[in-house]
């Protein structure tokens, strides 16, 4: 006799064999326990404690970013989502599912992600860079536009991996899109402090100019802005810091443009406030910065570090994909830059 028909006559067995106590008149015998255990499981679902899910593995080129997502889906990098991808990696499949809702008004896209553009963002890199064989996790649901808003709020409110000013940004568009502009019906839906959700409008307000004048946006924190608020309200302290921070943007956008770190938000922080102050030293020329230098490919070949009035310090990237020809030409290029009369 085979396994499964041992089975299945145990089964058959608990079913239909005969009871031993006797029920009460008018009482109908107790269901053997493995029925019992399904009825009990059914009427949990029907009663709403337990949610049956449908899970889809699809292709992520077929979703597309909800236009009010708020995580700033083109500062993701392979640095930024490395956790994320080495998890990947090693399990070659998502853990847990991103949340999308259907769509129909684009036939590129079959749906648009509400949760997980890191989860997007990282399966598309895996699929497309390095060629694996790994589909999106995605669950499906029907939300409004204002559902979609808080079910995405609540489930990155606590993450240290969206920056403060992508969630102010947010924030500030949801206010006016779903709540007529009043950020205490706002705070009250998404059951929060008012003074917190007020700290983050705030942060959104930031004139654009001081914005860029901190190099990265992901840096920039409720408590800076909290902290200009007072500079910013009247002249002359907010045409100073925004004459500070004009000067400012423009040198930080050079320095990622050269590949060199920006200025620390405490010490942009510094330099705008003294200017608030009067403190027209405070905004004192930077120091010369490190210039690197790459080949006609765009290849990183080395890097002139200042070092007093007459000298610098060259530092090779010996693991570049360039020839010595490429490394030779480049540096005769910035002798000729740095000695021209000789």
């Amino acid at each position: 006799m085979s396994t499964t028909t041992g089975k299945n006559r145990s089964i058959l067995a608990g079913l239909v064999a005969p009871v031993t106590d006797t029920p009460k008149t008018g009482e109908a015998a107790p269901p053997p326990a493995r029925v019992s255990d399904r009825m009990s499981a059914l009427a949990r679902v029907t009663s709403g404690d337990i949610k049956e899910k449908t899970l889809r593995l699809v292709d992520p080129a077929r979703c597309r970013m909800w236009t009010r997502h708020n995580r700033r889906y083109d500062l993701l990098t392979a640095e930024y989502c490395a956790d994320l991808l080495e998890s990947l990696r090693a399990q070659n499949s998502q853990e847990f599912p991103a949340v999308v809702r259907r769509i129909d008004d684009d036939p590129a896209f079959d749906y648009e992600v509400i949760c997980g553009a890191r989860r997007h963002w990282s399966v598309s890199y895996l699929r497309s860079v390095e060629h694996r064989d790994i589909k999106f996790l995605i669950e499906e649901r029907e939300l409004t536009d204002e559902a979609a808003f808080r079910l995405a709020d609540v489930e990155n409110r606590s993450r240290q991996d969206i920056s403060d000013y992508e969630r102010a940004l947010d924030y500030r568009e949801a206010v006016e899109s779903y709540y007529g502009g009043v950020a205490r019906r706002m705070a009250e839906r998404l059951e929060i402090r008012e003074t917190w959700l007020s700290r983050f409008l705030d942060l959104a307000k930031l004139p654009q100019d001081v914005v860029e004048a901190f190099g990265d946006v992901l840096q920039l924190r409720e408590n800076h802005a909290r902290e200009l608020k007072p500079y910013l309200a009247s002249d002359p302290g907010r045409t100073r810091v925004m004459t500070a921070a004009s000067k400012l943007a423009p040198q930080q956008a050079q320095r990622r443009l050269d590949g060199q770190p920006v200025l620390e938000p405490a010490k942009v922080l510094a330099i705008l406030k003294a200017a608030a102050a009067g403190e027209a030293a405070a905004v004192a020329k930077p120091a010369v910065a490190t210039k690197v230098v790459k080949s006609d490919k765009a290849v990183r070949l080395f890097s002139l570090k200042p070092k007093g009035a007459n000298r610098v310090v060259l530092e090779l990237a010996l693991d570049a994909s360039a020839s010595n020809a490429d490394f030779i030409a480049a540096f005769e290029r910035e002798l000729a830059r740095l000695r021209p009369a000789t």
